[in-house]
């Protein structure tokens, strides 16, 4: 038996629990791109990151590797892996400036993103949360707000698809409401505008839409 896979079968139930744990290989001290090698070079949102079986049986005699996911997750479309891992180390400390100065385009979660911030893990500027995370489906995701960091230029509907597939599903439900263009600006919809930026923009017009 390996040692890595010793550690684990003495520790017991607290590691025989969770069928993967990022926060007990975390915590072991192993690298994201020594499991995810294929971030390096990935260029399309649809590309299978996922650790192959050789790679988990470097630690692991009968690992069993991740199912592979039927369809990219929805509705991004478009994203690299590649290009924004040679920004890597700059992309904790400018999330963490933006809402240090008040320009984070989610203020309900701006405090819980900044407590997370900046961390010696640089995959997990983006990926947070994964250093507590005992379940595979964990979607440690980054925010839309986080994108918009850099991604400032809002030129709606047309900038919507240089990132998300072209769906519905996008608006978000209030936009759902029934007569919802007559109403969303008569004040009875209770729209809070500070969560309109996160669409549409921090200095958004009615002639943006209209």
């Amino acid at each position: 038996m390996k040692p890595a896979v010793l550690l684990l079968t003495a520790c017991g139930a607290a590691f025989a629990a969770p069928a993967f744990s990022h926060r007990i290989h975390l915590e072991m001290g192993l690298a994201c791109n020594g499991c995810h090698p294929a971030a390096a070079v990935s260029t399309r949102v649809d590309d299978d990151l996922l650790p192959s079986p050789e790679v988990c049986r470097e630690c692991h005699d009968d690992a069993v590797a991740p199912r592979r996911p039927s369809a990219p997750p929805a509705p991004v479309s478009k994203f690299s892996h590649a290009l924004h891992l040679k920004m890597a180390t700059i992309l904790a400390p400018l999330i963490a400036k933006t809402i240090d100065i008040g320009n984070y385009l989610d203020p309900a979660a701006a405090a819980g993103v900044r407590a997370q911030l900046p961390g010696s893990n640089a995959c997990e500027a983006c990926h947070r949360g994964l250093e507590q995370s005992d379940q595979v489906t964990t979607a440690a995701l980054p925010r839309m707000a986080d994108c918009l960091v850099c991604h400032t230029q809002i030129d709606l509907p047309w900038s919507c698809e240089d990132c998300h597939a072209k769906s519905p599903a996008l608006a978000p439900a209030s936009h759902q409401v029934q007569h919802f263009m007559d109403l969303h600006s008569s004040g009875k919809l209770k729209l809070d505008r500070t969560t309109c930026a996160l669409c549409h923009g921090r200095e958004f017009t009615c002639m943006g839409c209209h």
